[in-house]
This record gives C-alpha cells, sequence and structure tokens, in this order.
C-alpha cells in the first residue's frame, strides 16, 4: 500500500484532540498511585525507600495503558487518515441521459436493416440496460416534440415506452429539434445537475439552425448527434415492412443527408457519431455523458478522498481483546452503553430501546430507505411521509387518507397518482392540475396529466361500445331476510375494470398517440396568438 505523503491528511481532524486524554490519562494514574509522592512530607525522604515494599513480579502494563493505547487508536482512525483519492461506482452513471428519437417518416426507411427506427430501438434498448439505476427520460419527435417518459431509473418501464415507439405517433412533419432542446432543458431544471441530450435521427433541421446556439448558451446541457442511415438511399416501409408506394407506383425513397446532419451537429456544438450496431455506439455515448457531467461538476464536485482509518480496526479489536484479564475490573456501565449504540444500528426491531432514542419518523426513514414500506407506514407520524410510505406499499386507501387535506404540489401528485389506480380519472386529472396550479414547472405531474386525460377519454370509449353486462353498476335488491335494503353489485364492473386494463397495457402505443395529439391541441390556441 503506497502512501503519496504530500497528499496525507486527515478527514476529521477534532478527532484527534482524543490523543490528549491518551496521554494524559496514563501520566495522572501513574502519579496518583506514586507512594513516593504520596508520602512526600510525612516521613523523610532517606526512610521512604527503606520502607517501601515494591513487588518483585509487578505487571508493567496496566489497564490504564491499554484505555490510552485504544483511545489513541481510535482518535487516529476516526480522524479518517487518507492520501488517496476516491471516485464512487457510482459516480459515473449518475450522468442523466435524455434520449430523443426522430419519427419522421423516413425512419422506416430500410438502408439500416430492418429499419432505421428499428435498428435505433435496439441500439438504445442495449443503452438502457447498460444504464439501470441510472436516470433516463425519453423524448419522441417530429414536427413537434413530446415527452414521452420523465427521468427514470427503471429500464423496463423506460423500454416499455421506448419499444412503442412508432412513426405514426406524430402527425406534424418536420424535425422539431428547437422544441427537443427545451423539452430537455426543463427536465434537467427539475433535475439540477448537469446531462446530456442524444438526438437519434437522420436529418437536420435547417429551419432551426440559427436560434439552436441561442438556446443553449448558458446551459449545463450537452448534445450529441447520432446519424442513423447510410449513404445509399433506403426505401420507406409501412406499418407491416413492405415498400410505401406513391401515387404513380414507385417506392418512396429516402435520402440520407449527411451535410444536413453536420451543419445540425455544428450548431448545437455536439459530437456527431453514426450507428454501427455494436457496442461502439454504447461506449460512445456513455463516454461523452461520463465526461460532460464531470467536466460541468467540476469545481462543484466535492473531492472524495478514500477513509483509510478502517485499517485500525484490527489493532483495535486486539487491544480490546488484550483488555479482557482476570483480576482486571470492568467498567460494565460502559459495556452496556456499548451494547444499547449498537442494538440503534437496526432500530427496526429494538422496539423499546428504539423507542428510547429514535422519533417515530427517524424509525419509519429507516424502515423506508431499507424499502420495508408497510412498517415504515406504521412508524411515521408525519402525514406526508406515512402517504409516501402506504402508497409505496401498494395501500392506496392508507394513502389517500393520508395525502387528503395536504396542500402541496407533490401530495396533490400522489393523489393523482392514487385516482388513476383507482380508475378515478377525473379525480386524478384534477389533483394533477392542482399539482400544477401549486408548482407550474413540474414535469411528471403534465406528463401524468396528459396521460390521465387519455386514459379518461379511452375509458369512457371502451365504456360506451361495451356489451350490456359490462355498463355501470346494477342497483339490486338484496333479497336476505336481515338486510331488506339495496345494495351495490360491483362484480360486473370490477370485470369490466379488468378487462380494460388489460387492454391498456397491451397498447401503449395507442396512449402516446392519443397524448401527443392532446399536447399538439393544448399548444394550437397559443400558436394562434400574435
Amino acid at each position: 500500500m503506497d502512501i503519496d505523503l504530500s497528499a496525507f491528511h486527515f478527514l476529521r481532524p477534532l478527532w484527534l484532540l482524543l490523543i490528549v486524554p491518551a496521554i494524559v490519562l496514563p501520566w495522572g494514574w501513574m502519579r496518583r498511585h506514586d507512594l513516593r509522592r504520596q508520602l512526600r512530607g510525612l516521613i523523610a525522604p532517606h526512610l521512604v525507600e527503606a520502607l517501601l515494599i515494591i513487588p518483585e513480579h509487578q505487571p508493567r502494563v496496566q489497564p490504564v495503558h491499554l484505555l490510552a493505547v485504544l483511545l489513541g487508536l481510535g482518535a487516529v482512525a476516526a480522524a479518517g487518515p487518507t492520501w488517496t483519492q476516491d471516485t464512487p461506482d457510482f459516480l459515473d452513471n449518475r450522468a442523466p441521459l435524455i434520449l430523443a428519437v426522430d419519427l419522421s417518416p423516413s425512419m422506416d426507411a430500410n438502408d439500416v436493416p430492418p429499419s432505421r427506427l428499428l435498428a435505433a430501438k435496439h441500439m438504445l434498448h442495449d443503452l438502457i440496460q447498460r444504464r439501470a439505476g441510472a436516470r433516463t427520460a425519453l423524448i419522441a419527435y417530429a414536427g413537434t416534440a413530446h415527452l414521452v417518459l420523465p427521468a427514470t431509473e427503471d429500464p423496463a418501464l423506460l423500454d416499455t415506452f421506448l419499444q412503442a415507439l412508432s412513426t405514426d405517433l406524430i402527425s406534424q412533419s418536420g424535425k422539431d429539434v428547437i422544441g427537443v432542446i427545451e423539452q430537455a432543458r426543463k427536465l434537467l431544471d427539475a433535475e439540477k445537475m448537469p446531462g446530456t441530450l442524444l438526438l437519434v435521427t437522420d436529418g437536420g433541421a435547417p429551419g432551426q439552425l440559427p436560434d439552436i446556439p441561442k438556446l443553449l448558451t448558458g446551459s449545463d446541457l450537452q448534445v450529441l448527434v447520432l446519424a442513423v442511415g447510410s449513404q445509399d438511399s433506403g426505401v420507406v416501409l409501412d406499418a407491416k415492412g413492405r415498400p410505401r408506394i406513391t401515387e404513380d407506383g414507385q417506392p418512396v425513397q429516402a435520402t440520407f443527408d449527411t451535410q444536413a446532419l453536420k451543419q445540425l451537429a455544428q450548431a448545437a456544438n455536439a459530437p456527431l457519431g453514426s450507428l454501427t450496431l455494436n457496442d461502439d455506439d454504447l461506449d460512445w455515448v456513455t463516454l461523452h455523458a461520463q465526461q460532460h457531467f464531470q467536466a460541468v461538476q467540476g469545481d462543484q464536485q466535492q473531492v472524495h478522498w478514500k477513509d483509510a482509518g478502517y485499517w485500525l480496526c484490527w489493532p483495535l479489536a486486539l487491544v480490546a481483546l488484550c483488555c479482557v484479564r482476570r483480576g482486571w475490573r470492568v467498567n460494565w456501565l460502559g459495556v452496556l452503553a456499548l451494547l444499547m449504540v449498537g442494538a440503534v444500528v437496526e432500530p427496526a426491531r429494538a422496539g423499546a430501546l428504539a423507542d428510547a432514542f429514535l422519533t417515530p419518523d427517524q424509525q419509519g426513514r429507516w424502515a423506508f430507505e431499507h424499502r420495508q414500506f408497510p412498517q415504515a407506514a406504521e412508524h411515521f407520524s408525519d402525514r406526508y411521509w406515512k402517504g409516501v410510505a402506504a402508497y409505496n406499499a401498494a395501500d392506496y386507501p392508507a394513502a389517500l387518507a393520508n395525502f387528503a387535506g395536504l396542500d402541496r404540489a407533490t401530495a396533490h401528485f400522489y393523489l393523482g397518482n392514487i385516482y388513476v389506480h383507482l380508475f378515478k380519472f377525473p379525480q386524478a386529472i384534477s389533483a394533477y392540475q392542482q399539482a400544477l396550479a401549486k408548482q407550474p414547472d413540474f414535469p411528471q405531474a403534465k406528463a401524468n396529466l396528459a396521460l390521465a386525460q387519455a386514459l379518461l377519454k379511452d375509458y369512457e370509449d371502451q365504456q360506451e361500445a361495451g356489451t350490456p353486462d359490462l355498463q355501470a353498476d346494477k342497483v339490486v335488491e338484496d333479497q336476505t331476510p336481515s338486510a331488506g335494503q339495496q345494495k351495490q353489485v360491483s362484480t360486473a364492473q370490477a370485470a369490466s375494470d379488468e378487462q380494460w386494463l388489460n387492454n391498456l397495457t397491451t397498447s401503449p402505443a395507442q396512449f402516446l398517440k392519443r397524448k401527443f395529439t392532446l399536447q399538439n391541441a393544448a399548444r394550437q390556441p397559443l400558436e394562434s396568438k400574435p
């Protein structure tokens, strides 16, 4: 183990003050047990030596000496000696990445088999799996740009929406790179850290090039351009993989404009890469994302030093073992204190002992961080965190009861999610709208609001087209003698809900298409204003 003395220092130097009692204690003990000093002034000095009886085998090492060694070594260990910098393993994957996929019709060209879009989705699938645990968002764009999924750490959820992307989801033609950058900046503002935008496209945006540098000025957003296509023109395929035919019977051709891509990369000051269908693409994106994240953090990122104090645990344990000797007195009060401190390490199992040292919210926080959500919901006294724990435990009635009455944006957001789970879409829409009224810059609430509106429309459509036995609950009379009153029979409705939910989960593309349509409709009044 090489030690760079020039970089040697202590992370917590105040702990070194314990060395003072480590030195003073043996000196004080020896002074207290010095018989010559105690008899000074009482017996003539020339008689003291003759009167003292010193045992022949007096132990040289006393408990106070071992205590001094424990204090000294413990002080050095607690002070955190270090001489090497440490880069945490998770640092490389912390950089947020925003994937923007071009859904223009030209992305169905077959010059990159089986098509440009399918090849890009295959590469992005591998990239998402590599970045499992890192925050990744997804944007789709053509003539307009739309947020598909806010930053998430769930690769399965992200890949589900990625595979649902197709060129028929956005009706407006074009390549709205400006809209993509605006969406990406909003996402990074929510993340509060630098990130990278990966444009997966087969062409540039000539009319928007002058505005791109202005939009990126002063931003911590890095842009990468990944070109999808080949120098040969490709034939555009339809949804069934057949060539699309023009009115005169000729296959629709899609060119690959290298010059337009270079101009786009130059305007965004972005590295330009090409899809290679191997791990080179993944390495290229990952490397640029990491380098940008670390470069921007720079001085903002605190230098991490590797704490080497744990190496002293072994000599400390050996010295402590030597303290267990026959005839030496043990301070049982100190042992009890150590046992109590050790018991607090697992407060969720410590019972009354944890209650004595930790508040209910602290115990709930420990259980929450260890993903023991039901126990966390029991411990929390704070209504918001009690609701969050109940929501994560899928106890929606309890979560609903705790969030009700809390007038904050995140509470309304959770209420909206709960209402969606309970198939109460009008209440969900109202909750998301209240969250946005409290916090207008809330991308997750905006995305869920659009989805809830789409879900409500699809749910109503399916209810209108449903068979009679899948309509609303019927009111029937309870025939038991003791009741004599009416009650709701919800069996048919439950079956309808289950059937609708199955239809929902098997076709996410339909809901993305409706979501994009709703977003375009919401933008239309704004765009028509002078």
